[in-house]
């Protein structure tokens, strides 16, 4: 049973690593602009670290009409998933997927003599 669920609005998709997961949001999402600063970060995982990590928690309830426990709950998140995350299997997964977008090469014809 898969154990990791996208809980980005309208999605659902369920994946059996963290690792498909997080390459999920980054691959089939569209990005999130930080309402911070503007900066643009991959939806979901991504976008809760960036907020938590590079801004003040005042500024995150300030910015995202947030409060205590909405913050709570996204440091669990960034705590589950960095107790399960093995950036190793993420990067590969990632180098694969975007290896496949931006193969645009057409296949060598072949020709006979």
């Amino acid at each position: 049973m898969p154990g990791w669920e996208c809980a980005i609005v309208g999605c659902g998709s369920t994946f059996e690593t963290v690792e498909a997961l997080l390459a999920h949001q980054v691959t089939d999402h569209t990005d999130h602009e930080c309402e911070v600063c503007g900066e643009p970060v991959p939806e979901g995982y991504f976008a809760i670290k960036h907020g938590l990590e590079e801004h003040t928690r005042a500024e995150y309830v300030r910015f995202y009409d947030g409060d205590a426990a909405a913050i709570r709950e996204r440091e669990g998140v960034l705590e589950a998933v960095g107790d399960a995350l093995d950036p190793g299997v993420l990067e590969d997964l990632l180098s694969d997927e975007r290896a496949d977008a931006l193969d645009t090469t057409d296949p060598t014809p072949v020709t006979t003599s």
